[in-house]
């Protein structure tokens, strides 16, 4: 990527925000050099992430937030994350299809992002995706987790605002409070609250949240499809944008430490693994492994090993 590229994204030019996120999501040459030029020209955008398990609506609700904030004039970019086939590695990145009325709405801006194996709900190139759409001017940035179910606690590290969706019925609350998913939650909707249980629903959560030690967050109502709650939902999420810009600072200072602790854990993993190497083609301690798997080894030495060639 050339100077001239970082400054059109700086510009707010569509067509180089869009070559830019490509670059970085396939790790083509200079995408790295670009990302670097543009993270410190951002900063300015809220960043919401909306969580939760499948079939919750998430998709809907933040279909349903871009129209309420483009009524207001703001502009959106969406950054959608969808699951990669563990056999082919394909996605099928459909949040265009499913935000049809956005796209071509020269104030919203839709990425789609397959996991590629990344475990926690989001891409390895989310945090990089957002930075970029923060230096292109985007006030807002709405952040759709995969939706693969209890463990997408990572979102946590890139919004300054997390919305846990649930419906009535799902019947897995109990199982996301232990894994944590709650926890991270700054907003809870109890979506499709059209249905049966919902006050069941809300009942639950409430009493839940409330043998915990952090504060209860507020826990809202939506049936996304109709619009129902969402205007409650919007004056949530602007409350918190109002944050006092000291508490702000000190939210964004825990996401650095634990984004930069996993991008050096990433870093670590890859160098672990060419030095393994595969099968086919072994690398320089591939026999490390192999000393483990006849156990004439244990897994603590080898990490051991692996740990001072990373070192």
């Amino acid at each position: 990527m050339t100077p001239t590229a970082v400054d059109a994204v700086l510009a707010g030019d569509v067509r180089a925000t869009a070559a830019l996120l490509r670059a970085i999501d396939d790790d083509l040459p200079g995408a790295s050099e670009a990302l670097r030029a543009l993270y410190p020209r951002g900063g300015g955008a809220f960043v919401v992430g909306i969580t939760g398990a499948p079939g919750v609506g998430k998709s809907t609700l933040v279909d349903g937030l871009v129209a309420a904030y483009r009524a207001d004039g703001e502009r959106v970019a969406v950054v959608a994350v969808d699951p990669s086939s563990p056999f082919s590695g394909g996605a099928l990145l459909g949040d265009r299809v499913r935000m049809q009325r956005h796209a071509t709405d020269a104030g919203v801006f839709i990425r789609s992002l397959a996991t590629r194996g990344r475990q926690g709900g989001l891409s390895r190139s989310t945090v990089g995706t957002v930075a970029v759409l923060d230096a292109a001017g985007f006030p807002l940035i709405l952040v759709e987790t995969v939706g693969a179910g209890q463990a997408e606690v990572d979102v946590a590290d890139a919004a300054d605002a997390v919305i846990v969706v649930t419906v009535p019925g799902l019947g897995d609350e109990i199982q996301a409070l232990k894994a944590g998913l709650l926890e991270i939650a700054d907003l809870l909707v109890v979506n499709k609250s059209d249905r049966e249980g919902a006050d069941r629903a809300v009942a639950d959560l409430t009493g839940m949240l409330a043998l915990g030690a952090r504060p209860v967050p507020p826990i809202l109502r939506t049936a996304a499809s109709t619009g129902a709650g969402l205007p409650a939902l919007v004056d949530a999420l602007e409350r918190l944008r109002a944050a006092p810009a000291a508490a702000r600072a000190a939210r964004r200072r825990r996401q650095a430490e634990r984004q930069v602790l996993a991008l050096v854990g990433e870093r670590a993993r890859d160098v672990a693994h060419d030095a393994i190497g595969s099968t086919a083609a072994p690398g320089p301690l591939a026999a490390i492994v192999d000393d483990l798997a006849a156990r004439r080894i244990d897994p603590w030495t080898a990490a051991e090993a692996l740990t001072g060639v990373i070192r």
